[in-house]
């Protein structure tokens, strides 16, 4: 349960940072996120996911977090 908590804290500060620092950036981001076709934001969904999860497992298995 503490990865879990971990990792929701980290995404939240590191999205709260670039909103901070740069929100203009952010905008057309997003922007251009909505330009791409719904098939391939859902594909950029799943391997965001999947690359948070494999980051979540290797620090857990190097026993970095309990």
């Amino acid at each position: 349960m503490a990865w879990v908590l971990l990792g929701l804290g980290l995404v939240l500060f590191v999205e709260g940072l670039a909103w901070a620092l740069a929100p203009s950036l952010v905008e057309r981001m997003l922007e251009a996120l909505r330009l791409l076709p719904l098939d391939q934001r859902r594909i950029v969904g799943l391997l965001a996911m999947a690359a948070g999860l494999a980051i979540l497992w290797t620090v857990q298995a190097l026993g970095l977090i309990g």
